[in-house]
């Protein structure tokens, strides 16, 4: 029988990551609320250190690296590499700095600048490859075997898991009785670290993820019952193209109620709604699950629910809803 992360590792996570990390507020909002018809409750981790929750899983990932080095569990590590089209390199980036070891990532050359920026920004030596899974593995592959470096998967890791499910450990102190909790899916480390932290601490509470109708590889495959990977997306959701990984699929296959799909016009709609009401600056995956509250809100029941909020990273010079005008 697979054994999954415990609510122990999970709060030992919480505990290793907290000098490095902000424990992000949680919002609320009557316009929401009245449009939803239940009490929505925002955790609001575009204020997040780069931006996103990533950190959360990175911060975890480095620091159990460097906590077994001083226990002699591991040779040295001088380095961590990754791929990743943006939240998950600049959090990377971020949490070597931290802990004073060099990060190589590969990202992609389609990546947002805005993200570009960051993870350079942040002191990673970065390489860019073409759009293709293909490209990403065998561009890190080489730079694995250059340098050494230690590979921290963007998703599909325990201690990357675990780090993430400290959000939703977060929000269940800050909202104890909520009757659900929605979250992005893409990769499935923030959905299946939600779902161990609800399924742990509150049983009673529904685990719902949210993703783009043109990636909806995490539906598919919780229907069949097995890894549907993703061929060719397409979403304006740039952090949510990625699939389920094979750590990932269990849990939320075990833990996850439903996964409801939204369009790309609900997502962008959505995104300028929160903007313009809560003036939080959020971005499309953000705005996936707020998307899915909003119109299939017939398929998720109880007054009380947790949206996790998981980025910020918006290119303000290529705002979706201006692409439309």
């Amino acid at each position: 029988m697979v054994s999954f992360p415990t609510i122990e590792e999970i709060n030992d996570a919480a505990e290793r990551i907290q000098p490095y990390i902000h424990r992000t507020p949680v919002f609320t909002s009557k316009t929401i609320d009245h449009l939803c018809g239940r009490r929505i409750y925002f955790k609001a981790e575009n204020l997040q250190k780069v931006g996103a929750f990533k950190v959360r899983g990175a911060t975890n990932a480095v620091f159990s690296l460097l906590d077994n080095q001083l226990k002699g569990g591991i040779k040295s590590v001088k380095a961590v590499a990754t791929h990743s089209s943006g939240n998950h390199a600049a959090a990377l980036a971020y949490a070597a700095s931290c802990g004073a070891i060099k990060a190589y990532v590969v990202m992609p050359e389609n990546a947002p600048e805005v993200k570009k920026a960051a993870v350079a920004g942040y002191g990673a030596d970065i390489t860019f490859c073409e759009s293709t899974q293909q490209s990403r593995e065998d561009t890190l592959a080489s730079i694995i075997e250059q340098t050494g470096a230690v590979f921290i998967h963007p998703y599909n890791d325990y201690r990357v898991i675990t780090g993430q499910a400290t959000a939703a450990r977060e929000l269940l102190e800050q909202v104890p009785e909520l009757d659900a909790i929605l979250a992005p899916v893409g990769g499935g480390g923030l959905l299946s670290g939600t779902a161990l932290s609800a399924a742990a601490l509150k049983p009673g509470t529904a685990v719902f993820g949210a993703e783009p109708e043109g990636a909806d590889d995490a539906y598919r495959s919780l229907q069949a019952k097995k890894i549907i990977p993703i061929t060719n997306p397409q979403t304006i959701a740039d952090g949510l193209r990625t699939s389920l990984g094979d750590l990932t699929f269990p849990i939320i296959q075990r833990y996850v109620k439903d996964i409801l799909t939204v369009s790309d016009t609900d997502i962008i709609n959505a995104m300028r709604l929160i903007w313009e009401r809560m003036k939080l600056i959020i971005e499309p995956s953000a705005a996936v699950p707020i998307a899915a509250i909003l119109t299939k809100k017939d398929r998720i029941k109880g007054n009380k629910i947790g949206l996790i909020v998981s980025g910020g990273n918006v290119d303000l010079e290529k705002l979706p809803w201006l692409k439309r005008n």
